[in-house]
């Protein structure tokens, strides 16, 4: 019994899951920048967890929630120029999905 294995094949598939991972991370962060810019910084705010090894103090959660409110605030840029960088990131993101939607559906037609 014999192994053969088509090293073509495998260059191509290695290339394009590195196009796909590149692609996804490259707009996943441009996203992520673009909707820091137009001034919907996603900041979470601390949870307690019950089995969380740290608990959170309230002065913690305080200086949290003062942060995230001086965050959505800190926007140099106009109304207009906001909601197109909040289009632009949301375009990104679509981008994203459409790449890995896609990645997905060559998975499942192809084999």
């Amino acid at each position: 019994m014999s192994v053969d294995i088509d090293w073509g094949a495998f260059l191509s598939v290695f290339l394009a899951a590195l196009a796909g991972a590149g692609i996804v991370v490259t707009f996943y962060a441009l996203g992520l920048r673009l909707l820091v810019r137009g001034g919907r910084a996603p900041v979470v705010g601390p949870v307690e967890f019950t089995d969380a090894i740290t608990i959170v103090s309230d002065k913690e959660i305080r200086r949290a929630e003062k942060a995230a409110a001086k965050a959505a605030k800190r926007s140099p840029l106009t109304g207009g120029q906001r909601m197109l960088a909040r289009v632009g990131a949301y375009t990104c993101f679509a981008v994203c999905g459409a790449a890995v939607i896609g990645g997905v559906l060559v998975i499942v037609i192809a084999h």
